[in-house]
């Protein structure tokens, strides 16, 4: 398998055959477009040719046909979250950009699922829906702005997905257009459908074995009634103690998310919701159920923390106060801008009973390059969320950045974790696949990735290291850790 490099009159002769295909308006060539959406929110920038915007799947299938005919390969986008240069383009590659396939098709309250296009955004499909008592469950915190495709492609989470699972979990079936033009069909409305599981292969892929143009998600139902909880302590790893201790005691809370001091500071400076900043860590713990149980849970997980040092207990009061609570967690990233203009968000998972061990290794590696670190992330399932502070105009500091952010990726997989637990692989992370996977493994995917697209033109270059990926490194953009 390999994906060739367009030169620049391949290039235009695929501009001059989509705009055959699509309205002329819809095919972008000029600098601006061909800059904007040359990457996507990772700190890796590449090199996009042509940027098309269709409306349907039959406009998706024209695209990709016309991408076989020329020999160039394509990046499916949805909103341009991804933080790990999945959406990156390479080597003048035609950027398919799905934002105006953004249509909620139908809704089944009953059976509880719901067909949508790749472009609708997350938390628009959960307003849709709100009226029938039901909701989208994962709920990545860029959920206003992500798609629901870029959700299918990395297998995002978000906080709730301690209790709920990540998108994997909540999706039945798709359309999907796969790299040689045909329309196939994974899954179904059938929560168990018969035969091989092509849908759970096609969930996380990446955009490497094609483009959803339909996906089939599952709703869940509204909890009866939830409770929220603040907690701060003297130390990030009381915190962290404390997380372990919930889980222990065989509770599994609808999410736990935890802030260290740093963080809490920029959120407060940001939102003023009363965060305590003098704490060195604070929990955010939430309890869904039916009411009479909730009360039981609330009183043991804060007879938990107390036993671990939490300072205080603030538990919301209303719903005011409890989206208030979760707007300061769902906006940390937006409040880093305060202190730095640039940031770099990891994205590791270690078992839970580490994560004092791990966190202590993240301060270190920071402190020793002299870079500043803030932590936010999911503790419930041990889901790590560094960020590297910095401005990058500053000379010789993306090398820190990089090499910092080597170690923490190493220093997670050592102690038992994994390198991403919903941010994918991408381009930034692809040379660490060796980590986790032996040659015997690495292969296997590479020839499961040549089953769906044998022409190599999906999204090439990401996920797999040379020489898995078959070869086909042939440019190595600026940012990756290579």
């Amino acid at each position: 398998m390999s994906a060739a490099v367009a030169d620049r009159s391949a290039v235009d002769r695929l501009a001059a055959a989509l705009r055959t295909v699509l309205p002329p308006d819809l095919v972008r060539t000029g600098s601006t477009e061909l800059g904007l959406y040359g990457r996507d929110a990772s700190n890796i920038e590449g090199s996009a040719g042509i940027v098309c915007f269709p409306t349907s799947t039959l406009e998706v299938q024209a695209c990709v046909r016309a991408t076989v005919q020329h020999g160039i390969p394509f990046v499916a986008r949805g909103s341009g979250t991804g933080l790990a240069g999945g959406a990156t383009p390479l080597d003048h590659a035609l950027v398919i950009t799905l934002t105006k396939m953004d249509k909620v098709l139908s809704v089944d309250p009953v059976n509880r699922f719901a067909w949508v296009e790749p472009g609708a955004l997350n938390l628009d499909l959960t307003r849709f829906v709100a009226h029938h008592g039901l909701h989208f469950a994962p709920d990545p915190s860029s959920q206003q702005s992500c798609s629901i495709g870029g959700n299918v492609a990395n297998n995002s989470g978000g906080p709730h997905c301690l209790s709920d699972g990540v998108t994997a979990a909540h999706v039945l079936g798709m359309e999907v257009v796969l790299s040689d033009g045909s329309i196939v069909h994974l899954g179904g409305e059938e929560p168990e459908p018969e035969g091989l599981d092509l849908r759970g292969a096609f969930v996380g892929s990446e955009g490497m074995f094609g483009i959803a143009t339909k996906v089939c998600v599952r709703l869940t139902q509204n909890p009866p009634a939830v409770r929220t909880m603040l907690m701060d302590f003297a130390s990030v790893e009381a915190g962290a103690q404390t997380v372990s201790a919930i889980i222990a005691a065989g509770m599994v809370p609808a999410a736990l998310e935890m802030m260290d001091q740093l963080c809490v500071r920029a959120v407060e400076e940001y939102i003023h919701a009363g965060l305590p900043v003098e704490a060195a860590a604070v929990l955010l713990v939430e309890v869904a159920g039916l009411p009479h149980g909730l009360e039981a849970d609330v009183a043991r997980i804060v007879e938990i923390g107390t036993a671990h040092g939490a300072g205080t207990v603030r538990i919301a009061q209303d719903e005011a106060e409890r989206a208030l609570l979760w707007k300061g967690r769902k906006t940390a990233f937006g409040a880093i801008a305060r202190i730095k203009p640039n940031y770099y968000l990891h994205d590791t998972v270690v078992p839970r009973r580490k994560l004092p061990e791990v966190l202590g290794k993240v301060y270190e590696i920071a402190g020793r390059h002299g870079l500043l670190v803030m932590n936010v992330f999911h503790a419930g399932d041990g889901n790590l969320h560094p960020l590297l502070v910095f401005d990058k105009r500053e000379p010789g500091v993306m090398e820190r950045v990089h090499a910092a952010g080597e170690e923490i990726v190493r220093a997670s997989v050592e102690a038992g974790g994994v390198l991403s637990g919903e941010h994918g692989i991408g381009l930034e992370k692809r040379d660490f696949m060796p980590l986790m996977f032996g040659p015997a493994d690495l292969a296997a995917q590479a020839a499961m990735r040549v089953s769906f697209d044998p022409s190599g033109l999906a999204n090439p270059f990401k996920v797999l290291p040379s020489p898995a990926a078959c070869g086909d490194v042939q440019h190595v953009p600026h940012g990756a850790w290579i």
